[in-house]
């Protein structure tokens, strides 16, 4: 192998490292970037485990699970409620799971999932009686490249936004 390289073939190589490199960290920081709501910040983690029943925030199996792909966020709603935003792939598709805790029990609330920003469903969910809360959980193509998943619930005002990128 000739070791002598000349200037323009060394700094199209060193280049080339950097834009890979770089593209690689950008990819690592985009995985479960999101917009926080207007109320307050958001926070996000990965947890593990194979599944996540509902309202499991152990990564399912008392935590004692192996490796997933799932992304957690969580945020203050505009008026006093908090919201949580789980995406993880499943049999090639991805499982939302959106959900609102005001600690009040009976509160109806408008509710919609957007996938790439069209709406995927949308309903109406009231907070149960034991926890004040209510989950609602769809599972949507995985689309290629980046997914943009936003969960979005409204009652009196209030506003609780929540969003993905996957």
């Amino acid at each position: 192998m000739d070791t002598t390289m000349n200037s323009p073939l060394r700094l199209a190589r060193a280049l080339a490292v950097g834009v890979a490199l770089t593209s690689l960290c950008v990819g690592t920081a985009g995985v479960g970037a999101a917009h926080a709501a207007p109320g307050g910040p958001a926070s996000s983690l990965r947890s593990g485990g194979d599944d996540d029943p509902a309202g499991d925030d152990h990564g399912g199996h008392g935590g004692n699970g192996g490796d997933d792909d799932r992304v957690i966020r969580t945020g203050s709603c505009s008026g006093g409620a908090g919201w949580k935003l789980k995406v993880k792939t499943d049999d090639g598709r991805l499982e939302v799971e959106g959900e609102i805790d005001s600690n009040v029990a009976g509160q109806r609330w408008h509710w919609a999932l957007r996938h790439n920003g069209s709406v995927s469903d949308r309903g109406v969910a009231t907070t149960t009686a034991r926890s004040g809360s209510f989950e609602v959980e769809r599972t949507v193509v995985d689309l290629a490249g980046t997914d943009a998943l936003a969960f979005r619930a409204v009652r009196d005002g209030q506003v609780c936004r929540g969003v993905v990128n996957y």
